[in-house]
């Protein structure tokens, strides 16, 4: 449950529950269709009205009662609304409800509440009404309106005197033992359409339905609201487990990934996703396999820095125990030469070790634009009876020139310390730049092709001493610097002799 309820959990899922809270707005538009209902039913009470009154106004002298009821009697069961006729003198003359003719919703048990106001669902959902009637009250603002919220002081006969006063007259009242409301409206007879009043019509008409038709909305609301919490917690649920648990998994392997000593002991695992998390693991996965493949690079350069110094420390440490015990002229002449050259050896060798480790970490950050290859090779000094074979056209490369300058020259002058002859060939070959340095020396043998460019490493058979004068990084600093610009240096043998050592670099 904590990884559920990470913090990324709980932020998504406090996002998509407030977003949840949009259709619980729509309550607030009961309001406006409450009233336009309230409207519409005013309206088609008046123009029920104007139509009786009208069609009574004939005779100057009053209403007729015969006429009122033979009137009441055409309108029995056609209007949901009770119309009543008054004489001049306030007396009901007629009454669309005398005589059992009156609508079906008037003579209904309004009092019994419908199924759907039972419900659990819309109980809860009336609560949550109420919240929201105090807390907009609680601000300021309009409250949604109720149909039961309408009030006027005035009673349906006010409205039926001011009627016979020759005004429209219009009330809203409680129905006795019922939750709705009706509207009373009252409309002046006047003989012939605009003289004397000579009685009035009133209709009135319950407010059931509008309240069956909010009720059903309200119902809708928070039906829609709750499936709509259902599914955004269960959409939050998903997403912790497919966003915060990965994360936090990615977490527990980077924790583990060092030890207290900085020894790389974890790896991050595959993920096959195809999303942005799997693209950040696997992206991890490869920054791990970088640094381990540089610790591990780190650790032998090491091993090899302190195996190469051992050497010459163990002469130069012999040399001076024997130089005070001999007496020989000769014999000490020999330990101090042996001391200088082991010393201009370490010197070497730390020169070198310096130089692998510059290129090491300036490889990424000097300046590289494009290079062109065959002019390189012509400023290296190549033998005057070899020479660059060159393309037709410029092949550049993305590199620091100083840097290529001095990979080549590392093959170059290895080259040329077998074989004052070398010939050297540039050409474009499937976007990479192929440059060739072959010698006429005595050949790579074969177990040694793949270990020329590790460092420390060489290998001079037809001058056996040739080794101690060598401290084998040539090549390896070669080997760095092509493979720091994207490229690959190997080594092979010609079959008329010679060895040949062939760069690839990426053209630009």
């Amino acid at each position: 449950m904590r990884r559920l309820l990470s913090p990324i959990a709980l932020r998504l899922l406090l996002f998509n529950v407030l977003l949840v809270f949009l259709p619980v707005a729509g309550l607030f538009s009961l309001r406006t269709l409450e009233r336009q209902l309230l409207d519409l039913q005013e309206r088609s009470m008046v123009q029920q009205g104007r139509l009786v009154a009208a069609a009574l106004s004939a005779d100057p002298n009053g209403v007729v009662p015969a006429d009122a009821a033979a009137m009441i009697q055409r309108l029995a069961g056609r209007s949901e609304s009770r119309i009543r006729v008054i004489d001049r003198t306030a007396r009901v003359i007629g009454d669309s409800a005398a005589r059992g003719s009156a609508p079906p919703q008037i003579e209904e048990a309004y009092s019994v509440d419908p199924p759907l106001r039972k419900r659990v669902l819309y109980r809860a959902g009336a609560q949550l009404w109420r919240a929201l009637d105090a807390v907009s009250g609680f601000f300021g603002m309009e409250p949604p309106a109720s149909v039961d919220s309408r009030r006027v002081d005035a009673t349906p006969r006010d409205v039926v005197v001011k009627a016979l006063g020759g005004r429209f007259g219009a009330t809203v009242r409680e129905s006795a033992g019922q939750r709705s409301l009706t509207i009373y409206t009252a409309l002046p007879i006047q003989a012939g359409g605009r003289g004397e009043v000579i009685g009035a019509v009133l209709v009135s008409q319950s407010t059931w339905r509008i309240l069956q038709a909010l009720w059903r909305v309200r119902l809708d609301l928070i039906e829609t609201f709750a499936l709509s919490l259902l599914v955004a917690v269960a959409l939050s649920l998903i997403m912790a487990a497919t966003i915060a648990r990965p994360l936090i998994r990615l977490r527990n392997e980077a924790d583990a990934l060092l030890d207290h000593r900085g020894r790389l002991r974890g790896r991050f695992g595959g993920s096959k996703r195809r999303d942005e998390i799997g693209d950040l693991t696997r992206a991890l996965e490869r920054l791990t396999s970088r640094l381990e493949r540089h610790l591990a690079f780190v650790e032998s350069f090491t091993a090899d820095v302190s195996h190469e110094f051992k050497n010459p420390l163990a002469s130069i440490r012999s040399a001076a125990e024997l130089l005070p015990q001999t007496g020989d002229p000769h014999q000490r002449e020999q330990l101090a030469a042996t001391i200088d050259k082991e010393v201009a050896r370490l010197g070497r060798l730390l020169n070198g070790v310096r130089e692998v480790s510059r290129v090491d970490a300036a490889i990424d950050t000097e300046v590289a634009k494009p290079v062109d290859v065959c002019a390189i090779l012509a400023e290296l000094g190549i033998a005057p009876d070899g020479g660059a074979t060159a393309p037709a056209q410029p092949v550049y490369v993305t590199a620091s020139e100083d840097r290529l300058v001095q990979a080549l020259r590392n093959v170059v002058d290895n080259a040329m310390s077998f074989s004052p002859h070398v010939r050297t060939s540039v050409e474009e070959q499937n976007g990479f730049a192929v440059i060739r340095i072959d010698d006429e020396g005595p050949g790579i043998p074969p177990e040694h092709l793949d270990r020329i460019f590790d460092r420390f490493f060489t290998f001079r058979p037809t001058t056996p001493n040739a080794s101690r004068d060598h401290d084998g990084l040539g090549l390896a600093i070669a080997r760095a610097i092509i493979e720091g610009y994207g490229g690959t240096i190997g080594a092979s043998n010609l079959t008329t002799g010679g060895a040949r050592i062939e760069v690839r670099l990426p053209v630009s």
